[in-house]
Protein backbone atom coordinates (compact mmCIF):
# COMPACT_ATOMS: atom_id res chain seq x y z
CA UNK A 1 0.00 0.00 0.00
CA UNK A 2 1.68 3.21 -0.84
CA UNK A 3 2.54 5.96 1.49
CA UNK A 4 -0.32 8.67 0.15
CA UNK A 5 -3.46 5.85 0.53
CA UNK A 6 -2.60 6.12 4.26
CA UNK A 7 -2.31 9.47 4.31
CA UNK A 8 -5.46 10.12 2.77
CA UNK A 9 -7.05 7.99 5.44
CA UNK A 10 -5.64 10.24 8.25
CA UNK A 11 -7.15 13.24 6.72
CA UNK A 12 -10.15 11.55 6.14
CA UNK A 13 -10.23 10.93 9.27
CA UNK A 14 -8.99 13.85 10.91
CA UNK A 15 -11.91 16.05 8.95
CA UNK A 16 -14.86 13.94 10.55
CA UNK A 17 -13.33 14.30 14.26
CA UNK A 18 -13.17 17.37 13.93
CA UNK A 19 -11.34 20.25 16.34
CA UNK A 20 -11.58 19.79 20.05
CA UNK A 21 -11.25 16.26 19.89
CA UNK A 22 -8.43 13.52 20.24
CA UNK A 23 -8.22 9.70 19.02
CA UNK A 24 -6.19 7.01 20.34
CA UNK A 25 -5.49 3.97 18.90
CA UNK A 26 -2.80 1.32 19.89
CA UNK A 27 -1.91 -1.59 17.59
CA UNK A 28 -2.14 -5.43 18.65
CA UNK A 29 0.39 -6.89 21.14
CA UNK A 30 2.46 -9.67 21.52
CA UNK A 31 1.19 -13.24 21.99
CA UNK A 32 2.87 -16.33 23.32
CA UNK A 33 2.95 -19.67 21.56
CA UNK A 34 4.69 -21.62 24.27
CA UNK A 35 8.06 -21.34 26.22
CA UNK A 36 10.26 -18.71 24.74
CA UNK A 37 8.60 -18.49 21.56
CA UNK A 38 5.71 -15.89 20.08
CA UNK A 39 3.26 -16.17 17.58
CA UNK A 40 4.28 -14.37 14.20
CA UNK A 41 3.35 -10.78 15.00
CA UNK A 42 0.78 -8.76 13.12
CA UNK A 43 -0.77 -5.21 13.47
CA UNK A 44 -4.42 -4.79 14.81
CA UNK A 45 -6.15 -3.49 11.35
CA UNK A 46 -7.36 -0.66 12.12
CA UNK A 47 -3.95 0.45 13.27
CA UNK A 48 -2.08 -0.38 10.35
CA UNK A 49 -5.18 0.84 7.66
CA UNK A 50 -4.51 4.39 9.23
CA UNK A 51 -0.56 4.22 9.67
CA UNK A 52 0.87 1.28 7.40
CA UNK A 53 3.20 1.27 10.95
CA UNK A 54 3.96 -2.73 11.17
CA UNK A 55 5.87 -2.81 14.39
CA UNK A 56 4.20 -3.94 18.50
CA UNK A 57 4.07 -1.59 21.23
CA UNK A 58 2.94 1.45 19.28
CA UNK A 59 0.41 3.84 19.90
CA UNK A 60 -1.31 6.14 17.19
CA UNK A 61 -2.50 9.58 18.38
CA UNK A 62 -4.77 11.54 16.05
CA UNK A 63 -5.51 15.52 17.35
CA UNK A 64 -7.14 17.75 14.58
CA UNK A 65 -6.17 21.29 14.05
CA UNK A 66 -2.14 20.58 17.01
CA UNK A 67 0.37 23.36 15.56
CA UNK A 68 2.66 20.94 16.04
CA UNK A 69 1.64 17.69 13.69
CA UNK A 70 -1.73 16.03 13.84
CA UNK A 71 -0.53 12.97 13.61
CA UNK A 72 1.42 11.22 16.61
CA UNK A 73 3.18 7.88 16.83
CA UNK A 74 4.41 6.46 19.89
CA UNK A 75 6.93 3.57 19.82
CA UNK A 76 9.54 1.99 20.39
CA UNK A 77 12.96 3.42 19.97
CA UNK A 78 16.05 2.21 18.32
CA UNK A 79 18.26 0.08 20.10
CA UNK A 80 21.59 -1.80 18.53
CA UNK A 81 21.81 -4.27 21.09
CA UNK A 82 18.14 -5.47 21.06
CA UNK A 83 18.20 -5.39 17.26
CA UNK A 84 20.44 -7.34 16.93
CA UNK A 85 18.56 -10.33 18.26
CA UNK A 86 14.85 -8.98 17.17
CA UNK A 87 15.03 -6.95 14.06
CA UNK A 88 15.78 -3.79 13.08
CA UNK A 89 13.09 -0.70 14.33
CA UNK A 90 11.86 2.12 12.65
CA UNK A 91 12.58 4.13 15.86
CA UNK A 92 11.18 7.77 16.60
CA UNK A 93 12.63 9.36 13.63
CA UNK A 94 11.80 6.23 11.03
CA UNK A 95 7.96 6.56 12.38
CA UNK A 96 8.06 10.17 10.74
CA UNK A 97 10.61 9.97 7.78
CA UNK A 98 9.03 6.42 6.92
CA UNK A 99 5.90 6.18 8.05
CA UNK A 100 4.17 9.86 7.73
CA UNK A 101 3.91 10.78 11.47
CA UNK A 102 4.33 14.52 11.87
CA UNK A 103 5.79 13.64 15.47
CA UNK A 104 6.62 11.09 17.26
CA UNK A 105 7.95 9.62 21.00
CA UNK A 106 9.30 6.76 23.05
CA UNK A 107 6.25 4.38 23.92
CA UNK A 108 8.09 4.47 27.34
CA UNK A 109 6.82 8.23 27.36
CA UNK A 110 3.56 7.68 26.69
CA UNK A 111 2.67 7.84 30.54
CA UNK A 112 4.20 11.41 30.68
CA UNK A 113 2.39 12.78 27.45
CA UNK A 114 -0.59 11.52 26.75
CA UNK A 115 -2.50 13.28 29.91
CA UNK A 116 -1.63 16.18 28.68
CA UNK A 117 -2.96 15.85 25.23
CA UNK A 118 -6.23 14.46 26.52
CA UNK A 119 -6.95 17.45 28.48
CA UNK A 120 -9.61 19.66 27.83
CA UNK A 121 -10.48 17.95 25.05
CA UNK A 122 -14.52 17.84 24.42
CA UNK A 123 -13.87 14.47 22.80
CA UNK A 124 -12.45 11.41 22.69
CA UNK A 125 -12.32 8.58 20.02
CA UNK A 126 -11.51 5.28 21.21
CA UNK A 127 -12.20 1.40 20.85
CA UNK A 128 -13.20 0.36 24.20
CA UNK A 129 -13.10 -3.11 25.45
CA UNK A 130 -10.87 -4.78 22.60
CA UNK A 131 -7.17 -4.23 24.47
CA UNK A 132 -8.57 -4.62 28.52
CA UNK A 133 -5.18 -3.59 29.46
CA UNK A 134 -4.83 -0.44 27.83
CA UNK A 135 -8.64 0.80 28.73
CA UNK A 136 -7.17 0.50 32.30
CA UNK A 137 -4.42 2.94 30.79
CA UNK A 138 -6.87 4.79 29.77
CA UNK A 139 -8.79 4.96 32.72
CA UNK A 140 -5.56 5.96 34.66
CA UNK A 141 -4.94 8.90 32.57
CA UNK A 142 -8.19 10.25 32.68
CA UNK A 143 -8.35 9.93 36.34
CA UNK A 144 -5.11 11.56 36.78
CA UNK A 145 -6.82 14.30 35.08
CA UNK A 146 -9.52 14.25 37.55
CA UNK A 147 -7.08 14.65 40.47
CA UNK A 148 -5.42 18.05 38.92
CA UNK A 149 -9.47 19.75 38.66
CA UNK A 150 -7.96 22.15 41.41
CA UNK A 151 -5.51 23.15 38.95
CA UNK A 152 -7.48 23.79 36.06
CA UNK A 153 -7.23 20.90 34.47
CA UNK A 154 -10.11 19.57 32.61
CA UNK A 155 -10.53 15.96 31.71
CA UNK A 156 -12.50 14.89 28.52
CA UNK A 157 -15.98 15.60 28.22
CA UNK A 158 -17.41 12.67 25.98
CA UNK A 159 -15.74 9.34 24.92
CA UNK A 160 -17.03 8.10 21.27
CA UNK A 161 -16.40 4.77 19.92
CA UNK A 162 -13.53 4.90 17.16
CA UNK A 163 -14.82 2.09 15.36
CA UNK A 164 -17.89 3.91 13.98
CA UNK A 165 -15.91 6.10 11.96
CA UNK A 166 -13.20 4.04 10.72
CA UNK A 167 -15.15 1.14 9.97
CA UNK A 168 -17.74 2.80 7.79
CA UNK A 169 -14.01 4.15 5.92
CA UNK A 170 -12.74 0.50 6.02
CA UNK A 171 -16.20 -0.60 4.73
CA UNK A 172 -15.76 1.35 1.11
CA UNK A 173 -12.51 -0.14 -0.34
CA UNK A 174 -10.45 2.50 -2.46
CA UNK A 175 -8.96 1.51 -5.98
CA UNK A 176 -5.90 0.61 -4.36
CA UNK A 177 -7.35 -1.54 -1.64
CA UNK A 178 -9.89 -3.13 -4.64
CA UNK A 179 -6.26 -4.25 -6.57
CA UNK A 180 -4.50 -5.72 -3.60
CA UNK A 181 -7.68 -7.35 -2.99
CA UNK A 182 -7.98 -8.86 -6.16
CA UNK A 183 -4.05 -10.08 -6.45
CA UNK A 184 -4.85 -11.83 -2.65
CA UNK A 185 -7.76 -13.23 -4.59
CA UNK A 186 -5.90 -14.43 -8.15
CA UNK A 187 -2.92 -16.03 -5.62
CA UNK A 188 -5.20 -17.90 -3.99
CA UNK A 189 -7.24 -18.85 -6.86
CA UNK A 190 -4.63 -20.42 -8.24
CA UNK A 191 -3.59 -22.20 -4.98
CA UNK A 192 -6.94 -24.32 -5.39
CA UNK A 193 -6.08 -25.48 -8.77
CA UNK A 194 -3.04 -26.47 -7.25
CA UNK A 195 -4.89 -28.98 -4.91
CA UNK A 196 -7.14 -30.30 -7.20
CA UNK A 197 -4.11 -30.94 -9.17
CA UNK A 198 -2.30 -32.51 -6.40
CA UNK A 199 -5.58 -33.92 -5.08
CA UNK A 200 -5.29 -37.94 -4.84
CA UNK A 201 -6.68 -40.58 -2.41
CA UNK A 202 -4.25 -42.04 0.44
CA UNK A 203 -2.45 -38.24 1.26
CA UNK A 204 -3.42 -36.59 4.22
CA UNK A 205 -5.13 -33.26 4.57
CA UNK A 206 -2.54 -31.18 6.11
CA UNK A 207 -0.26 -32.44 2.70
CA UNK A 208 -3.21 -30.45 0.68
CA UNK A 209 -2.95 -27.57 3.15
CA UNK A 210 0.44 -27.72 2.69
CA UNK A 211 0.13 -27.26 -1.25
CA UNK A 212 -1.73 -24.14 0.10
CA UNK A 213 0.81 -22.69 2.19
CA UNK A 214 3.74 -23.41 -0.47
CA UNK A 215 1.73 -21.42 -3.26
CA UNK A 216 0.92 -18.60 -0.92
CA UNK A 217 4.49 -18.16 -0.01
CA UNK A 218 6.01 -18.32 -3.04
CA UNK A 219 3.66 -15.52 -4.24
CA UNK A 220 4.37 -12.88 -1.60
CA UNK A 221 2.04 -13.88 0.99
CA UNK A 222 3.67 -14.63 4.85
CA UNK A 223 0.74 -15.93 6.09
CA UNK A 224 -2.57 -17.25 5.35
CA UNK A 225 -5.77 -14.67 6.08
CA UNK A 226 -6.97 -17.72 8.60
CA UNK A 227 -6.38 -21.46 9.04
CA UNK A 228 -7.36 -23.58 6.64
CA UNK A 229 -9.86 -25.66 6.68
CA UNK A 230 -9.04 -28.92 4.53
CA UNK A 231 -12.07 -31.44 5.73
CA UNK A 232 -12.28 -34.65 3.90
CA UNK A 233 -15.69 -37.01 4.07
CA UNK A 234 -17.86 -36.18 7.29
CA UNK A 235 -14.97 -33.70 8.26
CA UNK A 236 -16.25 -31.60 5.61
CA UNK A 237 -19.26 -31.12 7.86
CA UNK A 238 -17.87 -29.39 10.25
CA UNK A 239 -18.06 -26.07 9.48
CA UNK A 240 -14.48 -24.70 11.13
CA UNK A 241 -12.61 -27.65 11.02
CA UNK A 242 -8.80 -26.69 10.98
CA UNK A 243 -7.62 -30.41 12.28
CA UNK A 244 -6.47 -31.56 8.68
CA UNK A 245 -4.83 -34.63 10.28
CA UNK A 246 -6.89 -37.31 8.16
CA UNK A 247 -6.28 -39.73 4.71
CA UNK A 248 -7.88 -38.94 1.99
CA UNK A 249 -9.77 -41.77 1.12
CA UNK A 250 -11.23 -42.57 -2.32
CA UNK A 251 -15.42 -41.51 -3.28
CA UNK A 252 -15.16 -38.98 -1.10
CA UNK A 253 -15.13 -35.28 -1.15
CA UNK A 254 -12.81 -32.81 0.27
CA UNK A 255 -13.99 -29.42 1.20
CA UNK A 256 -11.33 -26.64 1.73
CA UNK A 257 -11.91 -23.47 2.61
CA UNK A 258 -7.83 -21.13 2.10
CA UNK A 259 -7.22 -17.83 1.11
CA UNK A 260 -4.36 -16.11 1.55
CA UNK A 261 -3.38 -12.85 2.80
CA UNK A 262 -1.63 -10.18 0.64
CA UNK A 263 -0.38 -6.93 1.95
CA UNK A 264 -2.33 -7.52 4.98
CA UNK A 265 -6.05 -7.88 3.30
CA UNK A 266 -7.76 -11.30 2.82
CA UNK A 267 -9.09 -13.70 0.24
CA UNK A 268 -11.10 -16.44 1.06
CA UNK A 269 -12.36 -19.00 -0.99
CA UNK A 270 -14.08 -22.26 -0.92
CA UNK A 271 -14.15 -25.21 -2.94
CA UNK A 272 -15.54 -28.87 -3.01
CA UNK A 273 -14.26 -31.60 -5.03
CA UNK A 274 -13.46 -35.11 -5.41
CA UNK A 275 -10.66 -36.80 -3.96
CA UNK A 276 -10.46 -39.46 -7.06
CA UNK A 277 -11.37 -37.21 -9.50
CA UNK A 278 -15.05 -37.71 -10.55
CA UNK A 279 -18.56 -36.98 -8.22
CA UNK A 280 -20.74 -39.67 -7.42
CA UNK A 281 -24.60 -39.32 -8.83
CA UNK A 282 -25.32 -38.32 -4.69
CA UNK A 283 -22.41 -35.93 -4.70
CA UNK A 284 -22.80 -34.72 -7.82
CA UNK A 285 -26.64 -33.73 -7.20
CA UNK A 286 -26.02 -31.94 -3.75
CA UNK A 287 -23.02 -30.23 -5.64
CA UNK A 288 -24.85 -28.60 -8.05
CA UNK A 289 -27.75 -27.69 -5.39
CA UNK A 290 -25.04 -25.45 -3.84
CA UNK A 291 -23.76 -24.00 -7.00
CA UNK A 292 -27.50 -23.31 -8.06
CA UNK A 293 -28.22 -21.76 -4.72
CA UNK A 294 -24.35 -19.35 -4.93
CA UNK A 295 -24.97 -17.70 -8.48
CA UNK A 296 -28.80 -17.18 -7.53
CA UNK A 297 -27.18 -15.38 -4.59
CA UNK A 298 -24.38 -13.32 -6.70
CA UNK A 299 -27.34 -12.46 -8.72
CA UNK A 300 -28.80 -10.36 -5.99
CA UNK A 301 -25.35 -8.38 -5.32
CA UNK A 302 -26.26 -5.14 -6.78
CA UNK A 303 -26.13 -1.94 -6.10
CA UNK A 304 -29.00 -1.04 -3.85
CA UNK A 305 -30.27 -4.51 -2.81
CA UNK A 306 -29.31 -5.46 0.68
CA UNK A 307 -27.57 -7.09 2.52
CA UNK A 308 -29.50 -10.08 3.15
CA UNK A 309 -31.20 -10.62 -0.40
CA UNK A 310 -28.71 -13.01 -1.77
CA UNK A 311 -29.29 -14.99 1.66
CA UNK A 312 -32.93 -15.10 0.80
CA UNK A 313 -31.90 -16.42 -3.09
CA UNK A 314 -29.84 -19.06 -1.53
CA UNK A 315 -31.94 -20.37 1.28
CA UNK A 316 -34.79 -20.57 -1.36
CA UNK A 317 -32.75 -22.24 -4.04
CA UNK A 318 -31.71 -24.72 -1.21
CA UNK A 319 -34.90 -25.55 0.13
CA UNK A 320 -36.38 -26.16 -3.32
CA UNK A 321 -33.62 -28.40 -3.76
CA UNK A 322 -33.53 -30.34 -0.96
CA UNK A 323 -36.98 -30.80 -1.19
CA UNK A 324 -36.65 -31.98 -4.70
CA UNK A 325 -33.77 -34.63 -3.03
CA UNK A 326 -36.77 -35.87 -0.64
CA UNK A 327 -34.08 -34.45 2.24
CA UNK A 328 -36.63 -31.98 3.44
CA UNK A 329 -40.24 -33.23 3.47
CA UNK A 330 -43.27 -30.44 3.06
CA UNK A 331 -44.54 -27.21 1.00
CA UNK A 332 -41.44 -25.23 0.75
CA UNK A 333 -43.21 -22.27 2.16
CA UNK A 334 -43.73 -24.02 5.01
CA UNK A 335 -39.76 -25.42 5.06
CA UNK A 336 -38.72 -21.68 4.57
CA UNK A 337 -41.26 -20.44 6.70
CA UNK A 338 -39.97 -22.81 9.88
CA UNK A 339 -36.95 -22.78 8.60
CA UNK A 340 -36.31 -26.01 8.24
CA UNK A 341 -33.34 -26.11 5.91
CA UNK A 342 -30.95 -25.00 8.61
CA UNK A 343 -30.28 -28.86 9.46
CA UNK A 344 -28.26 -28.73 6.57
CA UNK A 345 -27.50 -25.26 6.03
CA UNK A 346 -27.44 -23.41 9.62
CA UNK A 347 -24.82 -20.53 8.10
CA UNK A 348 -25.21 -16.88 6.71
CA UNK A 349 -24.59 -16.69 3.08
CA UNK A 350 -21.67 -14.18 3.33
CA UNK A 351 -19.60 -11.26 5.61
CA UNK A 352 -18.07 -8.52 4.64
CA UNK A 353 -14.26 -9.01 3.27
CA UNK A 354 -11.30 -6.90 3.70
CA UNK A 355 -8.16 -6.58 5.69
CA UNK A 356 -10.00 -9.18 8.41
CA UNK A 357 -11.06 -12.18 6.67
CA UNK A 358 -14.56 -11.66 8.64
CA UNK A 359 -14.29 -7.51 8.09
CA UNK A 360 -15.61 -4.81 9.98
CA UNK A 361 -19.06 -3.06 8.73
CA UNK A 362 -22.85 -2.77 10.23
CA UNK A 363 -24.78 -5.52 8.57
CA UNK A 364 -27.83 -3.34 9.73
CA UNK A 365 -28.39 0.69 9.66
CA UNK A 366 -31.20 1.67 11.79
CA UNK A 367 -32.49 -1.57 12.18
CA UNK A 368 -32.88 -2.49 8.22
CA UNK A 369 -30.57 -4.34 6.09
CA UNK A 370 -27.80 -2.22 4.22
CA UNK A 371 -28.17 -1.32 1.14
CA UNK A 372 -25.18 -2.46 -1.45
CA UNK A 373 -22.92 0.30 -2.61
CA UNK A 374 -19.82 0.32 -4.78
CA UNK A 375 -16.59 -0.71 -3.47
CA UNK A 376 -17.89 -3.52 -0.53
CA UNK A 377 -16.26 -6.60 -0.98
CA UNK A 378 -18.22 -9.72 0.71
CA UNK A 379 -17.60 -13.24 0.35
CA UNK A 380 -20.81 -15.37 -1.00
CA UNK A 381 -21.02 -18.99 0.80
CA UNK A 382 -23.84 -21.27 0.79
CA UNK A 383 -23.42 -24.55 1.67
CA UNK A 384 -25.11 -28.42 2.41
CA UNK A 385 -23.92 -30.39 5.48
CA UNK A 386 -25.21 -34.08 5.90
CA UNK A 387 -23.15 -35.78 8.49
CA UNK A 388 -23.47 -39.67 8.57
CA UNK A 389 -26.29 -40.89 10.61
CA UNK A 390 -28.16 -38.25 10.12
CA UNK A 391 -31.87 -39.35 10.92
CA UNK A 392 -33.90 -40.35 8.54
CA UNK A 393 -31.89 -39.75 5.50
CA UNK A 394 -30.85 -42.39 3.21
CA UNK A 395 -27.04 -43.18 3.37
CA UNK A 396 -26.15 -42.29 -0.13
CA UNK A 397 -26.47 -39.12 1.17
CA UNK A 398 -23.92 -39.55 4.46
CA UNK A 399 -20.74 -37.49 4.77
CA UNK A 400 -21.05 -35.39 1.85
CA UNK A 401 -20.17 -31.77 3.02
CA UNK A 402 -20.58 -29.03 -0.32
CA UNK A 403 -19.22 -25.20 0.37
CA UNK A 404 -18.65 -22.97 -2.47
CA UNK A 405 -17.07 -19.72 -1.82
CA UNK A 406 -16.16 -16.98 -3.96
CA UNK A 407 -15.19 -13.17 -2.79
CA UNK A 408 -17.36 -10.25 -4.70
CA UNK A 409 -17.18 -6.40 -5.47
CA UNK A 410 -19.92 -4.40 -5.09
CA UNK A 411 -19.59 -2.12 -9.05
CA UNK A 412 -21.42 0.28 -10.00
CA UNK A 413 -23.27 -1.82 -12.95
CA UNK A 414 -23.49 -4.78 -10.56
CA UNK A 415 -20.79 -7.08 -9.36
CA UNK A 416 -17.18 -8.33 -9.95
CA UNK A 417 -16.47 -12.29 -9.02
CA UNK A 418 -12.69 -11.12 -7.97
CA UNK A 419 -12.43 -15.12 -7.34
CA UNK A 420 -13.72 -16.06 -10.66
CA UNK A 421 -10.23 -18.30 -11.73
CA UNK A 422 -11.17 -21.26 -9.80
CA UNK A 423 -13.37 -23.45 -11.67
CA UNK A 424 -15.96 -24.58 -9.93
CA UNK A 425 -18.50 -26.24 -12.20
CA UNK A 426 -18.70 -30.05 -12.19
CA UNK A 427 -17.88 -30.68 -15.46
CA UNK A 428 -14.82 -28.13 -14.91
CA UNK A 429 -13.62 -30.00 -11.68
CA UNK A 430 -13.59 -32.98 -13.35
CA UNK A 431 -11.74 -31.91 -16.48
CA UNK A 432 -8.80 -30.35 -14.38
CA UNK A 433 -8.51 -32.85 -12.43
CA UNK A 434 -8.65 -36.05 -14.75
CA UNK A 435 -6.19 -33.74 -16.97
CA UNK A 436 -3.73 -33.60 -13.71
CA UNK A 437 -4.01 -37.33 -12.82
CA UNK A 438 -3.55 -38.02 -16.67
CA UNK A 439 -0.08 -35.81 -16.89
CA UNK A 440 1.06 -38.00 -13.50
CA UNK A 441 0.33 -41.24 -14.83
CA UNK A 442 2.07 -39.94 -18.33
CA UNK A 443 5.63 -39.44 -15.57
Amino acid sequence: MEAKEFARRRKHLLQMMGEGSIAILPTASIYPRNRDVMFPFRADSDFYYLTGFPEPEAVAVFVPGRKHGEYLLFCREQDPEKEIWEGRRAGTQGACKNYGADDSFPITDIDDILPGLLEDKARVYYAMGYYPAFDQRMIGWVNHIRRASRAGKRPPGEFIALDHLLHEMRLIKSAQEIRTMREAARISAKAHIRAMENCHPGIMEYQIEAEYLHHFFSHGCRAPAYPSIVGSGGNACILHYTDNNARLKKGDLLLVDAGAEYDYYAADITRTFPVSGRFSSAQRAIYELVLEAQLAAIAEVQPGNHWNQPHEAAVRVLTEGLAALGLLKGRVSTLLKKEHYRRFYMHRTGHWLGMDVHDVGDYKVDGEWRAFEPGMTLTVEPGVYIPADSQGVAKKWWNIGVRIEDDVLVTKEGCELLSADVPKTVDEIEALMASSQRGASAS
